[in-house]
């Protein structure tokens, strides 16, 4: 095999038992001629030879011209791993070592087999959607954001309802208290909007999801829309100020007045899957959900 296949390896090196996965993955690597890049921040907690690559995690381009990114973690790790595999267009493979891991393609005893299916190129490739995030106050723009998973806005004090005014297509739909409102993709309707009463979608559905969370209000049910549609949410004047998170890892501070506008993202995250297996398959798996006495359809 030729070095000039690198792969990107991301670890939630506050683990030791991510630690160890880490150097058994770099060393399955390097021994199939593959070249190795890690980002600088986890380089210190892991023992390395070398010949691995370190970059600085800060920079945008850190995993340009990589094959795969590999990210060894749980949801958060692998959240961050779409962070860079949205800016470099490099597909993102996910070894789940924490509790659920819907974006994770690999269990921990898994490792072996991910090595060998990389080193073998014996993975497909598919697209999810993201969406992209725009925060308005006073008609300006203020900030731009994107997300994987979701865009909630959630009240700033624990103590305090957030009042809104939501809005779909250019239209208003209802204004109510609430704790929050998550504006979703189909991949995170299993995350945060699943918590917050959403329904789950597949995720070759193309839709984008708003769910309200603990709405003081008769109609507050989660809405499925267009994926073309344009979600927006209005802090009211008349309440508190609020807080956006961007697939729990970005955040800004929304104050009263703010306006939060939701679309399909111009870019997104790439997957390598390894397996074609239905996705009722990984929900019954990541959640253990009851199935004894399934028969299935007569044949």
């Amino acid at each position: 095999m030729s070095s000039e296949r690198t792969v990107f390896l991301l670890t939630h090196t506050g683990r030791p038992a991510a630690v160890r996965s880490a150097e058994r993955v770099v060393h399955g690597f390097l021994r199939a001629g593959m070249g190795v890049r890690l980002p600088a921040s986890e380089a210190p907690d892991l023992t390395l030879p070398p010949q691995v690559e370190v970059v600085d995690d800060s920079a945008q381009d850190a995993a340009d011209g990589c094959e795969l990114i590999v990210v060894l973690g749980g949801d958060g790790t692998l959240l961050r791993g779409a962070e860079f595999a949205h800016s470099s267009g490099v597909p993102m493979l996910g070894v789940n070592l924490g509790r659920v891991g819907f974006l994770a393609e690999a269990e921990r005893d898994d490792l072996d087999k991910v090595v060998e299916r990389v080193v073998t190129r014996t993975y497909e490739v598919e697209e999810r959607m993201t969406i992209d995030v725009l925060v308005r106050t006073n008609g300006d723009i203020r900030h731009r954001d994107w997300a994987l998973n979701e865009a909630s806005v959630e009240k700033a004090a624990r103590e305090r309802m957030l009042e809104v005014v939501i809005e779909v297509d250019g239209r208003p739909v209802s204004g109510f208290g609430c704790d929050g409102v998550v504006c979703a993709t189909p991949t995170g309707s299993t995350a945060y909007a699943f918590s917050a009463g959403g329904p789950v979608v597949w995720p070759e559905v193309e839709a984008l999801l708003m769910v309200p969370n603990s709405a003081h209000a008769l109609f507050a049910k989660p809405m499925v829309t267009s994926p073309n549609s344009l979600l927006a949410v209005e802090v009211q004047p008349s309440g508190h100020q609020g807080v956006l998170w961007c697939d729990g890892r970005r955040t800004i501070d929304l104050p009263v007045g703010a306006r939060i506008e939701v679309r399909r993202g111009a870019i997104p995250v790439r997957l390598a899957r390894l397996h074609r297996h239905p996705f009722s398959d990984r929900l019954v798996a990541k959640f253990a959900l009851p199935v004894a006495g399934w028969r299935g359809a007569p044949r």
